[in-house]
Formats: structure tokens, C-alpha cells, sequence
């Protein structure tokens, strides 16, 4: 028999949060001055949770980031005498009436738009792209309360689908990192509802990358713990074992760690080439063994391996497929880099001129961050006509309003 899945929601933004036990959630609580055990938690975790009394519910709803009470797994607001005792939230709308029961066509439905947006991502536009998103996301949401079953499961695995997707444009398209990790967190609370362990590794370890790019490497270190541990209930292919390897090497790398990043990538690299029998998830259409080599690249890059970088990156942009100009973007930049790091302040303009020139085209926030790091160290040759050049390109009026507010 199956065991049951308990309060996943709850478990979910507990996790995410970075309360790793049942005994760590009840000491934060206690650091409040709400005295609450472990057991108290673990009832709140199970199938049929009691509903917390106030205080306990918007302590609840500030440690774990979410904005009401029910969006933990708890039951929904009372009416009657009881009706003090919830957390309230405003309604959505004014007037809403409950969404009818779901047929399974409605499951479909929702997964095809959620499939489209996934394809649409690597050409649209992140400031048009991604409300569209969200307004989708919020849509699976409301559709989830009426369903059940296995169209349930379908629902909330699309629905978590769209919030990973939402919040890789807040991340790495938009740079706001605090608004993805709360959007990751709500995809990670519909990854447990579809009861759905890759997607939930997927999810987890985006997560890795806010405290990873912030350098807080045991922030990084126990969400990718936790992105492993959930790739391990279900049939792991050799791309989404290489990539945690992958995430975990970025993370290694904002941090400083470059010799552990690179043991890692070379770890990515033997997996690939060892292959599965598991084929990667659709969803997963972000990794391939040229992503991995890009990776490679600014490891090396950091590292000080000038030549190395120099190889490897060159031919990662020869093998980038057409729709990569995202990636292609960081490539350049790093290019540039390396330019940069080996003197030579003409090469470095060309490839970030040439990224400036995509980016025009495909805005990728950290495609700009990576240009912005190699003007930082052009500032010795910031008298040559080349760099000059560079920035009447890189500070026009949007880019240094840009600039200051980030």
C-alpha cells in the first residue's frame, strides 16, 4: 500500500522554508513566544490537520512565506461562531462562487497552455511573457479545489509547472530573486499535491540558486540536499541527474568553491555519457550536455583557467541551438571575461557589444549582469576608444536608470 501523503502542502513550505524537521518548525514557532511541539506539527502535517488558532496562523504565515492560511493545506475558513478563529485573506474577486466539479477535459486544457508557455519562453519577451504566466498559474489554482483524483494530479503538476516557469522569468529574465523564491515555493506546494518527486527535485533546486548566487553557500548546500533527496523517489533520468550537478556547481561557484564546482561538472559529464534508461521529463527542455559545457566555461572562468575558459566557451556558442539566445548572451559575456582577465580590452568589447546586440532583441537579465561584470573590469582601460564605445552602447538613459535601481 501507498503511504499516505499527509499535509504535503504544509510539508512543502516547511521544507522550502529551510525548516528541514518537524522539531525545527516547533523552535522557530517557540523563538515567537507560541509554544508549540513537534507532535503539535506533525498533526498539522497529517491528512486531516486541525486548523491552528490565530496567533499560531499568522506566525505560520510569515516563517513560511505564503499569504494565507489555507494555501498551508489547512482547512478553509468556518462560518458560524468558529469564524474568529481564521486568518482571513480578501477575497480574489468580489461575489465568487466556487468553480464546478472539473472533467478531465479541463486538465488537458490547462497542460496545453502550459505547454505553450514553455515553448514560448525562449522568444517572448519575459515582460509580456510572464503575466500571462502568472494569470495562468492563478487560474490552475482556482481550478484545483474542483477536482479530484487523477484529474487532480494532472492539474497540479501543470499547475506547478507554471510556477517553476514564472518564477525562472523572475529569476533569471527579471533579477528578483526575492519575488521567485515565493513564487517557487507556491510551485513546490502544487508539486506535493500532484505528488510529483522530479518535479519537486526540479523546483527545489532552483530554489539553491537565491542563497547560491547570494553566496550563502549551507543555504544552497541543504536545498540542493533536499532537491537530491526528492530525485531519488522517482525514475531519475541521466539530464536531471546531471543538471542538479550542474546547479550545485553554479552554487559552488558564486561561493568560491571553483575546484568543487569543477569536480562536480566533471561528475555531470560522466552521467551523460553513461546515459538511462529514463528519458528526461518534457518539462525539462532548459539542460543538454552544451548547457553543461557552458557551466564548465565560467567555472574555468573563475577559476583563473584563462585558456581553458577561452576553448570551451567558443565551442559552446558553435554548438548553442538557434533558439539559444539567452544562453548565447551569458556565453558572450563570459567570453568577454576572459578577454578581459587575459588583457585584452578589444576582444572584450567585441563579444560584449555582440551580447548587447542580442539582448536587444532577447532581454535576459543575467545576460546584462554579465556584461555589466566585465565593464567593471575594463575600468583600466576605460580611456580607449574601444571601451568609450562599449558604453555608449551599455548606458543609454533605460540602461543606468536600470543600473541604479538593481
Amino acid at each position: 500500500m501507498s503511504r499516505p501523503l499527509g499535509n504535503a502542502r504544509l510539508r512543502a513550505a516547511r521544507q522550502a522554508a529551510g525548516y528541514r524537521s518537524q522539531q525545527d518548525l516547533a523552535d522557530a514557532l517557540a523563538d515567537r513566544g507560541l509554544s508549540v511541539s513537534s507532535r503539535q506539527v506533525r498533526r498539522w502535517e497529517s491528512d486531516a490537520p486541525p486548523l491552528p488558532y490565530l496567533d499560531l496562523q499568522r506566525a505560520l504565515v510569515e516563517l513560511l512565506g505564503v499569504t494565507s492560511i489555507e494555501e498551508l493545506g489547512f482547512p478553509s475558513a468556518p462560518t458560524g461562531p468558529d469564524a474568529g478563529r481564521v486568518l482571513r485573506t480578501p477575497p480574489a474577486a468580489p461575489m465568487a462562487v466556487p468553480n464546478a466539479v472539473q472533467p478531465a477535459s479541463a486538465a488537458s486544457a490547462f497542460a496545453a497552455v502550459t505547454r505553450a508557455h514553455r515553448r514560448l519562453y525562449w522568444t517572448v519577451a519575459p515582460a509580456t511573457l510572464h503575466p500571462a504566466v502568472s494569470a495562468h498559474a492563478t487560474l490552475g489554482g482556482a481550478l484545483l479545489p474542483a477536482t479530484s483524483g487523477v484529474i487532480r494530479k494532472a492539474v497540479a503538476s501543470a499547475l506547478a509547472e507554471s510556477w517553476l516557469l514564472a518564477g525562472r522569468i523572475e529569476f533569471f529574465d527579471l533579477n528578483e530573486p526575492g519575488r521567485a523564491r515565493e513564487t517557487w515555493l507556491r510551485a513546490l506546494q502544487a508539486a506535493g499535491d500532484a505528488d510529483d518527486a522530479l518535479l519537486g527535485a526540479a523546483i527545489l533546486a532552483h530554489t539553491a540558486f537565491v542563497p547560491g548566487w547570494a553566496g550563502d553557500r549551507a543555504g544552497a548546500s541543504e536545498r540542493m540536499a533536499m532537491a537530491r533527496t526528492s530525485a531519488r523517489r522517482g525514475p531519475a533520468s541521466a539530464e536531471l541527474l546531471a543538471w542538479l550537478d550542474a546547479v550545485e556547481a553554479e552554487c559552488e561557484t558564486r561561493c568560491g568553491n571553483t575546484r568543487a564546482a569543477l569536480n562536480l561538472i566533471s561528475r555531470g559529464e560522466d552521467i551523460l555519457e553513461a546515459g538511462s534508461e529514463e528519458a528526461s521529463p518534457d518539462w525539462m527542455d532548459w539542460f543538454s550536455a552544451v548547457r553543461l559545457a557552458a557551466f564548465k566555461g565560467n567555472t574555468q572562468l573563475r577559476a583563473g583557467h584563462l585558456p581553458q575558459a577561452r576553448e570551451t566557451l567558443l565551442s559552446v556558442l558553435e554548438d548553442l541551438p538557434a533558439d539559444a539566445d539567452k544562453q548565447r548572451t551569458v556565453v558572450l559575456g563570459d567570453l568577454a571575461a576572459v578577454e578581459a582577465a587575459a588583457g585584452h580590452p578589444e576582444a572584450a568589447c567585441d563579444y560584449s557589444v555582440r551580447a548587447l546586440d542580442l539582448l536587444e532583441v532577447h532581454w535576459y537579465a543575467t545576460g546584462m549582469e554579465r556584461v555589466r561584470e566585465v565593464r567593471r573590469e575594463l575600468a583600466p582601460w576605460q580611456s580607449e576608444p574601444c571601451v568609450r564605445a562599449l558604453d555608449d552602447r551599455l548606458y543609454s538613459w533605460g540602461a543606468m536608470l536600470s543600473a541604479l535601481a538593481n
